[in-house]
């Protein structure tokens, strides 16, 4: 777990949006796309609902570095493995908080993922959540994590005897949201007693959506534009806040934690300083991890089984590790996950393909000179869109567009260079729970892969959805169950 002895430098005191003409004095040497438009900017061929993917294929067109105009504000986008490499240098770049995250701060404020890098609650909370993620943590959220997949295989069993296809997002927004919720808050929603999402995933997900919205609207015209969105978000927001206050009256009331992050939360100090995290912050930390905690790991394992459907030789490679390496115990132990190397490499894959968090930005310790040809003023910021850096033929061969798990191999990402694969972002702020994630995503598909045959169904074709991750839209697969499967809950 990185640390640092101080927030993440001082460039974020300059919080706000920049325009990049303020940070970037030889803007003209980055492109543009072509038929730029008086007062619109960088609009035609572009769609408000999908301005990443939109990005991903400007920037096959334009080059590791390029920039787009909307509203009369200037954005630089990076790709380019050396670009990206020199932008993960800590001791001149830091997180910055963009656009899309800034909008979330009404919702999460100095939460560890939307905290300035001057706000001094984003180390203390570090600090003291940090072990949370520990080897000897994780360990223990292992059967929690059991537990929770136990509930998805049986609701896949219903729909398997009933010959009905499964809602793949849908299921995993339950399964992620109630695994993070047990494990770390001692909080069950009920997700798989429930037809409908859960209200708390509802309002989720109207934030992210109305977050994403809020960067395609022009400041000036977003309270005419986003009246009734803003409504709704404010409604959505307080649901939020109310269902978060509930989970921590209910610990403070009840107890029971054993030690997991709200625990952490509520009743340890900082190693150092002797500094406890407010009632106010300890909202917003929960509310980051419960939505950064399921949201993202709920995309990935999506992405992960449409790619296994539609590629059956990897489903059979996959199948026969799992039934190789857990033979016929009926539950994994928590050291036999990491030994599914195969089925991670599809993990990886496909987070590869489709990064669900797309992008992380960067902004300048001090005036630096980016791959030796951009100066760049301190606090000025690029964002590093991770779906063309994963797709980078220079680092990944001419096929980069192609699913292939070998990508991951040892050998092969040894050849690689660093640098190159970041769907976790990068740095002492890359994500705080990047290890919980993976080895939930890893412990659900062995499950899966166990069990069932996947099916896809005919004639469907990946589309997906933006609300600032990235999720498969309208995925639904058939199972077959294998009668040498066994899986938890058989």
């Amino acid at each position: 777990m990185a640390q640092t002895t101080e927030p993440a430098g001082t460039a974020g005191r300059v919080s706000g949006f920049r325009s990049a003409e303020l940070g970037w004095p030889r803007l003209e040497r980055i492109p543009h796309p072509p038929r730029r438009l008086p007062l619109l900017g960088d609009v035609l061929g572009v769609h408000p609902r999908t301005p990443v993917q939109d990005s991903v294929a400007m920037a096959a067109r334009l080059g590791p570095i390029f920039r787009r105009r909307a509203f009369g504000k200037e954005f630089v986008f990076v790709w380019g493995a050396g670009l990206t490499a020199d932008l993960a240098d800590e001791s001149r770049f830091a997180k910055h908080v963009g656009v899309g995250v800034a909008n979330l701060r009404p919702v999460a404020g100095d939460g560890l993922f939307t905290a300035y890098n001057h706000e001094p609650n984003w180390q203390l909370a570090h600090d003291v959540l940090a072990p949370g993620f520990s080897r000897e943590a994780m360990g223990g959220y292992h059967p929690l994590m059991l537990d929770v997949a136990r509930q998805l295989l049986a609701h896949w069993d219903e729909g398997e005897r009933a010959g009905t296809a499964v809602d793949v997002p849908g299921d995993m927004t339950k399964l992620t949201l109630e695994t993070i919720a047990r494990t770390g808050f001692g909080h069950d929603f009920g997700s798989f007693e429930r037809d409908r999402p859960h209200p708390f995933v509802t309002a989720m997900v109207g934030t992210l959506a109305f977050a994403q919205r809020r960067n395609t609207v022009p400041v000036a015209l977003a309270p005419l534009l986003l009246r009734g969105a803003e409504r709704r978000n404010a409604a959505d927001t307080a649901l939020l806040n109310s269902t978060v206050d509930e989970v921590v009256a209910a610990r403070a009331r009840d107890g029971g934690g054993q030690g997991d992050l709200l625990d952490r939360m509520l009743e340890v100090a900082h190693p150092a300083t002797g500094e406890r995290l407010s009632a106010e912050n300890i909202r917003r930390q929960v509310i980051t991890f419960l939505v950064a905690g399921h949201e993202t790991t709920s995309g990935a394992l999506s992405f992960a089984l449409h790619y296994l459907a539609q590629h059956p030789a990897v489903l059979a490679r996959a199948q026969e590790e799992v039934d190789r390496v857990w033979g016929p115990t009926g539950e994994p132990g928590y050291e036999q996950v990491a030994k599914l190397r195969y089925v991670r490499r599809v993990l990886d894959e496909s987070l590869r393909l489709w990064p669900t968090a797309p992008g992380f930005a960067r902004e300048a310790r001090e005036d630096t000179v980016l791959g030796g040809v951009h100066p760049m003023r301190r606090g000025a910021w690029a964002l590093v869109l991770a779906g063309a850096l994963h797709r980078d033929p220079e680092a990944w061969g001419e096929d980069a567009e192609e699913f292939d798990p070998d990508r991951f191999a040892p050998q092969a990402v040894r050849s690689r260079p660093a640098h190159v694969f970041k769907p976790f972002g990068t740095g002492a702020r890359a994500c705080i729970g990047r290890q919980f994630a993976l080895h939930e995503a890893t412990l659900v598909l062995g499950l899966l892969l166990r069990r069932y045959d996947l099916l896809p169904e005919p004639g469907y074709r990946l589309k997906v959805a933006e609300r600032l991750t990235l999720m498969p839209q309208g995925l639904r697969l058939r199972l077959n169950r294998r009668s040498a499967g066994t899986g938890a809950g058989a």
